[in-house]
């Protein structure tokens, strides 16, 4: 006899044959399974054992005639949205869509069948319970960091004309240089004629200043800028313009000045090297300020943000501590590290940081306040959804389709929606619980077919069946 669908009448009439003696046998991990006999569980294997006394259809009789009651007397248990099972609210109102939200009754169940378990198997089951309250959530991050390059301080060094390396100042890479150092002559035909056409239009201009036509004595003028200026836009300097001017010699060669300090970084240039115009000869850069890119999984960046403080820790000069907040978390994830990296700024006077150093970094998460919290494990993920079971006391258990947030490293997991504070949810056998409770929702489905079927077959049939006929044909 199937107690799930039978009539509260018939299970009073089994609870009486029952207490007059009858023994009957259930499965501990499926209650609805009773038989007269002893045996296995048909789905499980289990031994089956004896059951109390009256204990499983009271139950059941219980929860039948509750469902018969009129909705007046019912006690509604918490509201929902008809469009979205895990929002939820313990009073009346309106979803996110507009709608009304509908009641839910203590016999009922939205995300599935609600499953009742004896105290003494849920002992053998090992369930435990939590509560669902509000704590401050947070979450350190600990991760590794690499030095790197400040970008804007890169900066690479070339001739605009061509010509040949008569002398190489710096030629070592790694070499650290001053703003203004000499860094290489360069001899070119270019520059030598430019020199020269400057000379001539000084002297062109001196010559034609003391005219009496003011027109001639302006043209004068023009050609000397425009002289100038070509020269200028050879990197040629404002003191060797000045120093060419005052001796009245051509130079063979064109020294290239360090733009900033730094450190060479690349060198691309050879004594009696030929250069073209634009050809990269020295990349510089300035260590002075660093960028140490810390690596962030996906997970985790919900916790961090612009303007949050992190610690570096130099594992190689004694696990000594340097403090400095996040520039910037660059709006990509890695394809080979499936990370995001968050930038630090350091400023480094010693140049104890090193690019492509590693080093360790701390990262104190945001702190999310007053957040709904349930334990991690009390979530059952199936990739699509996740659901909780929610301890409903007498041994019942109703399985909940919940929203989750963050996850924190004490182990805890907030909740968006589904549940409300002060529930109790199972930490632990919710595996064994999810299988029974769409076990019994599976039966439910497919006995639920079955109430129609006579009265849709009597219609076809007519009044000529025996009511007996009729439903010895569904037995």
């Amino acid at each position: 006899m199937d107690r799930n669908t039978a009539d509260p009448e018939d299970i009073a009439k089994v609870n009486a044959e029952e207490q007059a003696g009858k023994q009957q046998y259930t499965c501990g991990m499926h209650p609805m399974i009773i038989t007269d006999e002893p045996g296995d569980c048909p789905i499980c294997g289990m031994a089956l054992t004896p059951v109390k006394s009256g204990t499983i259809g009271q139950t059941q009789a219980a929860e039948m005639q509750q469902a018969d009651k009129p909705e007046g007397e019912r006690k509604i248990k918490y509201w929902v949205a008809p469009m979205d099972p895990t929002y939820i609210r313990d009073e009346p109102g309106k979803s996110p869509m507009g709608m009304d939200l509908v009641p839910v009754y203590e016999d009922e169940a939205p995300g599935g069948a609600t499953i009742a378990i004896d105290p003494v198997t849920a002992q053998n089951m090992g369930v435990r319970t939590a509560p669902v309250k509000r704590r401050h959530m947070h979450r350190k991050i600990r991760t590794v960091g690499t030095v790197n390059y400040d970008e804007p301080k890169i900066l690479s060094v070339n001739a605009k004309v061509d010509g040949w390396i008569e002398r190489l100042y710096v030629d070592e890479t790694g070499q650290m240089v001053k703003k203004g150092q000499p860094l290489l002559a360069l001899y070119s035909p270019k520059l030598v004629s430019a020199q020269e056409e400057y000379l001539l239009a000084l002297r062109n201009r001196d010559a034609l200043k003391n005219s009496s036509f003011e027109e001639i004595a302006a043209g004068g003028d023009r050609l000397l800028k425009a002289a100038r200026q070509r020269l200028r836009y050879w990197d040629i300097s404002e003191r060797q313009i000045r120093r060419l001017e005052k001796t009245g010699k051509v130079r063979k060669t064109l020294t290239l000045y360090a733009p900033s300090k730094g450190v060479v970084t690349m060198k691309m240039a050879m004594p009696g090297q030929f250069i073209k115009a634009g050809q990269e000869l020295f990349q510089i850069s300035d260590i002075s300020k660093v960028w140490i890119y810390a690596d962030i999984y996906e997970y985790e960046l919900p916790w961090i943000e612009v303007g949050q403080e992190a610690e570096v820790i130099l594992p190689f000069i004694g696990g000594r501590t340097l403090k400095a907040n996040i520039d910037y978390i660059y709006p990509y994830v890695e394809p080979q590290t499936r990370t995001v990296k968050a930038r630090i700024v350091f400023a480094n006077p010693g140049l104890e940081l090193k690019p492509d150093m590693y080093v360790n970094v701390r990262i104190h998460g945001q702190e999310v306040k007053d957040a709904l919290a349930v334990p991690s494990e009390a979530v059952l993920n199936s990739g699509e959804k996740q659901t909780v079971f929610v301890a409903l006391g007498d041994g019942k258990f109703e399985p909940r389709q919940v929203k989750t947030g963050v996850q924190d490293q004490e182990g805890f997991t907030e909740i968006t929606q589904g549940l409300l504070e002060g529930e109790t949810v199972v930490t632990s056998a919710q595996f064994l619980f999810d299988s029974e409770s769409k076990l019994r929702e599976a039966i439910q489905k497919m006995l639920e077919p079955k109430k129609a079927e006579p009265a849709a077959l009597e219609e076809h049939v007519g009044q000529d069946m025996p009511e007996e006929d009729l439903e010895a044909m569904f037995e």
